[in-house]
């Protein structure tokens, strides 16, 4: 299995609800920031949330209010609860790991494969 595992994408109406989860492997779980991007066809990935082994958490300005990432730490694995959905959040979400931070220029040094999640009317 990947180091990073998504979980939970599916079509899901505006407004509706939808979580995600990423199962982390141990040794990365344990210190790394932690997160979620989204990319859609032709553009980049971009940073949604972040949470750090305390549980602080971190959020771009288009989802905050209406996003919430948390962490179990009893199975290594961290959720995207989405709220109010709109057609603008579909895109494949990836769970992302690093070091130091999401938002290196670099890019995060571990990546999952990506869940989709569809929107529709």
């Amino acid at each position: 299995q990947g180091q990073l595992v998504e979980s939970g994408g599916r079509l899901a109406q505006v407004g509706s609800s939808l979580t995600l989860s990423c199962r982390v492997s141990g040794d990365i779980f344990k210190t790394y920031s932690l997160g979620w991007f989204r990319q859609v066809p032709g553009k980049e990935r971009q940073w949604i949330a972040a949470i750090s082994s305390r549980r602080f958490t971190s959020y771009a300005e288009h989802v905050r209010g209406r996003f919430t990432i948390s962490r179990a730490n009893a199975v290594n694995t961290i959720s995207l609860q989405m709220n109010n959905l709109t057609l603008e959040d579909a895109g494949v979400y990836y769970c992302a790991a690093d070091s130091v931070s999401l938002e290196v220029q670099r890019g995060p040094k571990y990546w999952g494969r990506g869940t989709q999640v569809t929107v529709s009317e």
